[in-house]
Parts: C-alpha cells; structure tokens; sequence
C-alpha cells in the first residue's frame, strides 16, 4: 500500500501517456506486478501480512507511473474470475444506458469517504493492448463495465468522486439507468 499513492499527488491529476508498442521489458514487468498486488490485495492472508487494502482494478497512475496502463481483477456476471492487464486501453463504443453502485465507489488512492452516484455506463466496448502488445477488443457490462470506467478515469486525470453531483450526491440522471448491486464480500474499486 505504501507504493499507492494518495489523492492531493499531482500524477492523480496528470493525463497518462501512450505506452509504446511493442511494450518494453519494463513496461510488461509493471503491468504484471500491478495484477500481482490485485491478487494479493484480495487473498486474505496475504492482504494482512502485508497491509494490503483489497482492489479489484489499479491504474498505472496510482503507483505513480504516468502510463496508460490497468490492471483488473474480479468475477464477471457468470461469476467467472476475469484478469485484464491492458496497455492504452480505451472505449470504442458505449451503452445509452447508464449504471452506477448503490454503494457507491471507492478508490485505494482515497483514504475517506465519499458517499454518493457514480454515473458510469451500463456496457462499454473497450480497445486495448494485452502483455504481448496485441490488440483486442472486450465487451464489458454491470461491475466490470464500472471498474474499466473507473481506472480509465484514472489514466485522464479523474477521481471518481469528481463525478458525483456536488449540489446532490444522490441525484440518478437520465438516460434510464441500472444500479449494479455488489455482494458485501466484493472489493472496494481501486
């Protein structure tokens, strides 16, 4: 945790840059330790003796690499495990719809919290580059669209309290909308 670094960093706040293609040696080995804490952070054991806060997405920024890099690991709708370790991700195309937490987010650079909606897209298409450099393409929807959608924010410079309503935490916006329910043992957002 002490590698995470904290909201009032100013790289939080930075547009990342475009990984270069194929990816370097370093850039791989970053990207495959930024899974590695998403794994450890969600074993019990290991998150105790290390003083981990459990993730289920980082984004390179968050460890102070100004990369467009992330890192997500959670259960999709199936509740079928699901790694993705992406270079330059981004969406290529977007539900109307809209999402968001009933809970709302959290963020593993935030240390309080911050009650409120999140409005997120209820289903992205994304665009990425995997550890070997090749592109592909992934539909993501519900949780998984949310956490994509939050640690994108991150490699733009976005927190996602930022898109919350100031004047009213709990106002649901039009277009319609869903609210994806976590279970309580699921994983703050990172």
């Amino acid at each position: 945790m002490d590698d995470v670094i904290r909201e009032g960093n100013s790289v939080l706040r930075e547009k990342a840059e475009e990984v270069a293609l194929p990816p370097s040696d370093e850039d791989k080995r970053q990207l495959e330790e930024m899974i590695e804490f998403l794994r450890n952070s969600q074993d019990p054991e290991t998150a105790q003796e290390y003083q981990l806060r459990p993730g289920v997405g980082l984004a390179a920024p968050q460890i102070n690499l100004k990369k467009r890099m992330i890192a997500m690991r959670t259960t999709d709708h199936n509740d079928e495990l699901i790694e993705l370790a992406m270079f330059n991700p981004k969406i290529i195309s977007h539900s109307q719809q809209s999402a968001y937490l009933e809970g709302g987010e959290g963020c593993l650079s935030v240390d309080r919290d911050v009650p409120g909606i999140v409005p997120r897209y209820a289903r992205v298409k994304l665009e990425a580059y995997d550890l070997d450099g090749r592109r592909f393409t992934k539909r993501l929807r519900g949780f998984l669209a949310i956490v994509f959608q939050h640690e994108l924010d991150h490699l733009n410079g976005i927190m996602f309290y930022d898109r919350i309503d100031e004047q009213d935490p709990y106002k649901i916006e039009l277009p319609p909308h869903e609210l994806v329910q976590r279970s309580e043992d699921e994983v703050p957002l990172a």
